[in-house]
């Protein structure tokens, strides 16, 4: 008895593995699930039938084997049934996921009660709602970009017609239209460097620098612009000698914007100050604050989105919206941050940290 014991197992043990290795080539979830319930429920019963059919010597014995058996078909059935549980949750994902690739970017997976599933059908949400933002951002981008480089467009366009229809001389025309030309490559390098940070593309090329001599470099090429406005345009540096690793041609660009902001925003005898202090061992903090009308309540979390302008800037000629964004994405491109609030005394304030070694 003891002998036959032992060959049964042997022979279902290598039944098992056997069953096993074709299992683990499918190439399915359920497929493998379907597999391991069959091969789990068959080999026992394998065994036991194989025993009895070699073993029995009466009718009891046919009778324990057929409960055995339909005992055994019940729980298969059973265990097909919390299958099909198992498997309709990331049914129900993957028809979601068709959905969204099918242009769809608003359909969701739900939430079925299954832990394992629902944490899949949550991070897949969060990825589908950034997916979304993005094409957001890429249609608002679009249309406002088509509009900023349709405005001087039309205002050329309707100096051509005036100077062919010999209403005016070129001579007139002249250099306003070479001022909407200036305008429209600006538009279009800051529309390029925000594509570049977009796309993690952008190049920096570290250089030790003295904060003095950068923050000195950038304030110096406002003054004509603050002294013809009546605003006084003054520079304080905590520690003038104190070096950082920077883009300095970068962080000149992201000085650029936030003083060209604070100039067009402080009226005549306004003031506008430009500071710079440590801001513990790992890096420099770098103010701009300004005397004008301040930021609304809502547009302190705003201002640094592209083609956002507040209320007090909505014509135009104040540029494209554009300068806030390239700046915020130019700073944490360096592993800085950068804010804006409002001053207590009045106006707002520009602030951004840059850390002393490169990112």
């Amino acid at each position: 008895m003891i002998v036959f014991a032992a060959i049964v197992l042997l022979i279902a043990l290598a039944a098992g593995f056997a069953a096993t290795a074709l299992v683990m080539r499918m190439h399915s979830i359920r497929s493998r699930t379907i597999g391991a319930l069959l091969v789990t429920a068959a080999l026992p019963l394998v065994a036991m039938v194989a025993s009895g059919l070699i073993m029995f010597e009466s009718e009891h014995d046919l009778v324990v084997m057929a409960i055995v058996v339909g005992t055994t078909l019940v729980a298969l059935g059973a265990a097909i049934l919390l299958l099909r549980g198992i498997v309709a949750p990331i049914d129900a994902l993957n028809d979601t996921a068709h959905e969204i690739a099918a242009g769809d970017l608003s359909a969701r997976a739900d939430l079925t009660g299954v832990a394992e599933t629902d944490e899949l059908a949550d991070s897949f949400n969060r990825m589908a709602e950034y997916v979304e933002s993005l094409f957001d951002a890429r249609r608002q981008l679009v249309a406002w970009a088509s509009h900023d480089l349709r405005t001087p467009l039309t205002a050329m366009q309707a100096m051509l017609e005036a100077i062919e229809d010999q209403v005016s001389t070129p001579e007139e025309y002249l250099p306003e239209m070479r001022g909407q030309v200036e305008r429209l490559s600006q538009l279009v390098d800051d529309l390029f460097e925000l594509a570049t940070i977009d796309a993690a593309a952008l190049s920096l090329e570290y250089d030790e620098v003295r904060v003095g001599d950068l923050i000195s470099s950038c304030v110096h090429g406002f003054e004509g612009q603050a002294r013809a406005g009546g605003i006084e345009l003054t520079t304080e540096v905590s520690d003038p000698e104190a070096v950082i690793s920077c883009a300095p041609d970068k962080i000149e660009r992201v000085m650029m914007n936030l003083l060209t902001n604070a100039l067009r925003h402080t009226p005549s005898d306004g003031a506008v100050a430009v500071s710079a202090t440590s801001a513990g061992d790992d890096g420099i903090l770098v103010r701009i604050s300004d005397s004008g009308s301040g930021l609304a309540d809502d547009e302190a979390d705003q201002v640094f989105e592209r083609f956002f302008r507040g209320d007090s800037a909505r014509d135009s000629s104040r540029g494209a919206g554009l300068g806030l964004a390239i700046a915020k994405g130019l700073v944490e491109a360096h592993g800085g941050e950068i804010h804006a609030e409002n001053r207590p005394e009045g106006g707002a304030s520009f602030s951004f940290t840059l850390p002393r070694e490169a990112a």
